[in-house]
Parts: structure tokens; sequence; C-alpha cells
């Protein structure tokens, strides 16, 4: 996979096939920095691992994953996702976020996330 459409949809199939780790894995370059709404940044793909593991360790039952646009622009891409479950500390959540993602060297260096509070 050579273009950022091809890796975007990679990736997505992934989530939506349950392997988000693996997405995260082969998609996210070491010095990755994320970032959640106005939050913090995390910087560094092991902290930012700890993070996706602590938050998935939490949810409880996972109704609905699915992708409703994608765009890719220079180094870029964007993706409105809708999701629903139950987390332990959040409740039920079930809400459309959007994940915007900066790519160096073929891998994700920068992704925010925004989506209601």
């Amino acid at each position: 996979m050579n273009t950022l459409t091809e890796k975007i949809n990679h990736l997505n199939q992934l989530v939506l096939d349950g392997k988000v780790m693996d997405a995260f894995e082969l998609y996210y370059h070491p010095e990755v920095a994320m970032q959640e709404n106005e939050q913090a940044v995390t910087v560094g793909k092991e902290e930012n691992r700890k993070r996706e593991l602590d938050f998935f360790s939490n949810v409880t039952e996972f109704r609905k994953a699915s992708v409703h646009r994608v765009a890719v622009g220079e180094n870029t891409t964007m993706v409105e996702w809708e999701y629903d479950y139950t987390h332990k500390v959040y409740g039920v959540r079930n809400y459309k976020q959007v994940s915007v993602q900066e790519w160096k060297d073929g891998l994700i260096i920068f992704e925010k996330f925004y989506y209601p509070n």
C-alpha cells in the first residue's frame, strides 16, 4: 500500500474488523502525538499504546463503529466515524467523531480527535 488513500482505507478496515491495535502498530509513527479535542497531547508510541489499551480495556459493550466520510490531502487524512458503545468510566456513548491524521514517512505522526463532550 503506497497511497494515503490505500493506507487510511486499510487502517479503517482494521478498526472495523476489531483490530485497532494491529492498525496502531502498522500505521503509527514511533514519535506519534495524539490529542483528544483540546486535552493535553500524548507524545510517543509507547504512551499512546498505553492510552489506547486503557481505553479499550474499559469498553464493556461495543455495538457499532462505522465510517461516514474519508478525505485525503497532502500528508493529511480525515475520517468521520460513528461510534456506539458502553464504557466503564464514560457510560453509554453514541456519537460522531472526526479524526484528523498528519502523515510523515508513510506513518501517522499526529492525530487529533474531534467529538462532542
